[in-house]
């Protein structure tokens, strides 16, 4: 006997995305445009490859602010669109994966540049390289303040319900996040290397901290890819909410064994679940299941299917 607790009327949006995030991308997306311009400009007015490099990384930035902003903005136009059938979270997720890609591109470029002029080191212009870089790092420390995530609201629950410690990092805010920092700690090294390349002649710095801050970028670009990568594949099922399903299931009935379970993010730190059981209890419904694994928070969405043995 098969029964099905499916209803015919039910919200598929499971995440109401981050409007205040949003806000904050775009203030930190036109801060950092404008940054970009004033870098640019004066490394053709000061004659500063280094500026002007500066000026054309920060631009990869902007870029990815500016990702993930649209992502916010598509998510919530395509919230009623039947098309998505779990809503439109992935989205940001999507826009998080491209950033990271992006952020990792940046590395590379960084690390390549860096050995380059190692091997063929250049004149600098100190004073205007440092006043910049300077102004660079303060605009790139207010855009990390601006979209530095806040999670003490997760700390506890005022419901009584069972809500463990999953991940509920906005991702697609993390990715525009570490774009920002990877700038601030780039900026940085840049100074260290500036100042000592002005006043004790190691313009060598300027170079080897350049690809140490490549290698820190890479790490955590490669991260973040890690994360998006894991929920665009749903690749999931080691997820501490698998043994809680398990848990719930063999509390409620020990007669009752898992034949088919499905488990995928819908939402931050929220999931979804397929769940097929086989049981000698006569008495054991779907809607006792659902009601069991109620105290999870985090499982939003649970389609379950309850055979009898005969």
């Amino acid at each position: 006997m098969t029964n099905n607790i499916l209803s015919s009327k039910h919200s598929h949006e499971f995440d109401q995305g981050n409007p205040l995030a949003q806000k904050k991308i775009l203030l930190a997306t036109l801060l950092t445009g404008g940054m970009m311009i004033a870098e640019i400009m004066g490394g053709y007015i000061f004659n500063s490859m280094a500026l002007l490099a500066d000026g054309w990384h920060m631009s990869s930035h902007m870029v990815a602010l500016g990702l993930a902003y649209i992502a916010y903005k598509a998510a919530r136009h395509y919230a009623k669109d039947s098309r998505f059938c779990f809503g439109t979270w992935k989205i940001e997720i999507l826009a998080g994966y491209s950033s990271a890609i992006l952020l990792m591109i940046v590395a590379i470029v960084m690390s390549i540049s860096s050995i380059d002029r190692l091997l063929n080191p250049v004149v600098i212009h100190y004073d205007e390289a440092i006043f910049i870089a300077v102004i660079g790092l303060a605009t790139n420390l207010i855009c990390a303040w601006l979209l530095h995530e806040d999670h003490s609201h997760h700390s506890h629950d005022n419901h009584g319900h069972h809500h463990h410690s999953h991940d509920h990092h906005d991702l697609n805010q993390k990715a525009a996040f570490l774009h920002v920092v990877a700038d601030a700690a780039t900026s940085v090294l840049a100074i260290i290397a500036l100042v000592a390349g002005k006043y004790f002649g190691w313009d060598f710095l300027d170079a080897v901290l350049g690809i140490v801050g490549a290698i820190l970028v890479a790490k955590w670009a490669w991260g973040l890819i890690s994360q998006t990568a894991k929920i665009l594949l749903e690749a999931e099922m080691d997820e501490p909410v698998i043994q809680e399903i398990k848990e719930v299931i063999q509390e409620l009935d020990t007669k009752t064994d898992i034949v088919d379970l499905h488990v995928w993010q819908v939402g931050r730190g929220k999931f979804s679940c397929i769940l097929s059981l086989e049981t000698d209890t006569l008495s054991l419904t779907p809607i006792m299941v659902k009601k069991a694994l109620s105290i999870h928070e985090e499982i939003v969405h649970a389609s379950i299917e309850v055979n009898h043995r005969v």
